[in-house]
């Protein structure tokens, strides 16, 4: 497989890498950007557009990024904070007062960014149709009671995240998160990602589905602890719960999922979007800053740690975005960003001035450290050495 594209002297191992995850992991397209104090030094892609296609993987196809999504709807409301439109301290029922049911008036807007706000999963499972309108999602997340006393535990909100995002960006500016996004995000920086896709855009988009496993090739293959095969294996478990919040699974190559606005789930956007948005949080590109540092420090300050109610391993939070860790290995202690469950990755390490983007059309098991954005993850940390 060739990689098209450039990398930067000293970033050759990167390239390795990514070739790598083709000939080894079974990659079928893919692409990753890095950038280094707000310049690009990786732009690569290969493969095949669409999973199941032959079509060529061009610069500028872009894919469904799942809940890397994430990250970009918490710079939203941290940015409407440091504007001083939202505060992160007052209660969720202060812009939305319907939230308060159900003893969930203790509720902080910053506990929704760090997956503390207690309703991970719905008693009544929403319809792709349902999640997709977001009145009808708001009234059933605030009739929900919540799993644990809201600010007292954590636990992966893995899709009613977008609900609480959503609902809390529209009640503070009368706008969808998504229009936000375009406007004060993608727009100024000239990235391409969309939450809710035009249809003018749809062409640019790759069909994307599973891999199969790669085949054995006499390397260890780390099992899931016993504890987290269970939680995912029973119906009734808050995890099986959570990622269930969506039944049955939606179709995401369907034309009217990409157009909705979930910003849990369903962000597209190419490599360098991602990692363009991550280096425009902690310094300047073209111009372009998101994050003052005082946001910057306080999105990826600890919000929760320990072990996590949904995904049953240990997990750190800042304020809607996942921190180094054992289970979310980024690239070094000071890195935060968020993956996409099955492959996708974008984050930041201010440290040493890297923002990376990891975008692919194949989906594997895994939810926090996918083994090929892994990979590239080592090449980065290789190239700095």
């Amino acid at each position: 497989m060739d990689a098209h594209g450039v990398v930067a002297e000293g970033f050759e191992p990167v390239r390795e890498a990514f070739v790598r995850n083709f000939e080894k992991l079974g990659e079928r397209g893919a692409a990753v950007a890095v950038y280094r104090d707000g310049r690009k030094v990786v732009d690569l892609w290969g493969g095949t557009r669409d999973v199941d296609g032959a079509q060529p993987w061009e610069h500028g196809t872009a894919q469904i990024v799942r809940s890397a999504t994430k990250g970009v709807a918490a710079a939203v409301l941290l940015m409407l904070a440091e504007r001083g439109e939202l505060d992160l301290d007052a209660p969720v029922g202060h812009y939305w007062p319907e939230f308060k049911a159900h003893g969930k008036e203790r509720a902080l807007v910053r506990h929704v960014l760090a997956h503390r706000a207690g309703v991970p999963a719905l008693d009544r499972p929403l319809t792709p149709a349902e999640a997709a309108d977001p009145d009808h999602a708001a009234r059933v997340l605030a009739a929900q009671a919540p799993a644990w006393e809201p600010g007292t535990d954590h636990g992966y909100h893995a899709h009613t995240y977008g609900w609480l995002t959503g609902e809390l960006a529209r009640r503070v500016t009368g706008r969808s998160i998504g229009a936000l996004i375009t406007d004060e995000i993608a727009g100024p920086l000239g990235l391409d990602l969309w939450l809710g896709l035009p249809e003018a855009q749809t062409h640019r988009v790759g069909r994307v589905g599973p891999l199969p496993a790669p085949a054995q090739d006499g390397t260890l293959r780390v099992r899931p602890k016993r504890a987290v095969a269970e939680a995912y294996a029973d119906p009734g478990s808050l995890t099986r719960r959570a990622f269930a919040a969506i039944t049955p699974l939606p179709d995401e190559n369907d034309p009217a999922y990409r157009a909705a606005v979930l910003p849990a789930s369903n962000g597209i956007a190419t490599a360098d979007a991602l990692a363009r948005f991550y280096a425009a949080l902690t310094g300047e590109v073209d111009g372009v800053r998101l994050f003052a540092p005082r946001t910057l420090e306080e999105a990826r300050a600890q919000a929760s740690a320990g072990p996590d109610r949904v995904l049953v391993v240990t997990t750190r939070f800042g304020l809607g975005y996942m921190l180094h860790g054992s289970t979310s290995p980024l690239l070094g202690p000071g890195s935060f960003g968020h993956p996409g469950r099955g492959g996708s990755l974008g984050f930041a390490d201010p440290g040493s001035g890297i923002a990376f983007g990891y975008v692919t059309n194949g989906f594997r098991t895994s939810v926090t450290a996918d083994p090929r954005a892994q990979a590239l993850v080592r090449a980065v940390r290789a190239s700095l050495a």
